[in-house]
């Protein structure tokens, strides 16, 4: 059975804007992955731009993808 909590939870800088509510993301490890706005984020309009400091998660089978839950 698999847990909601199966993710890792890494904070990142956005270094680009892409189409459809995807963004690039720079993480603090120096890894660049494209990531995605979770659904509150969606539901509360939160915009975000280039620089802003983001919560990402990412699935641990592919750390190449993630979602974006939170903007400081």
């Amino acid at each position: 059975m698999s847990n909601s909590k199966d993710f890792i939870e890494v904070k990142g800088a956005v270094i680009e804007l892409l189409r459809a509510g995807t963004f690039r993301i720079s993480l603090e490890s120096g890894q660049i992955i494209v990531a995605h706005l979770s659904g509150k984020m969606r539901l509360n309009k939160i915009r975000l731009s280039i620089g802003d400091q983001v919560k990402v998660e990412m699935s641990p089978y592919d750390l190449t993808k993630g979602r974006i839950t939170f903007r400081f």
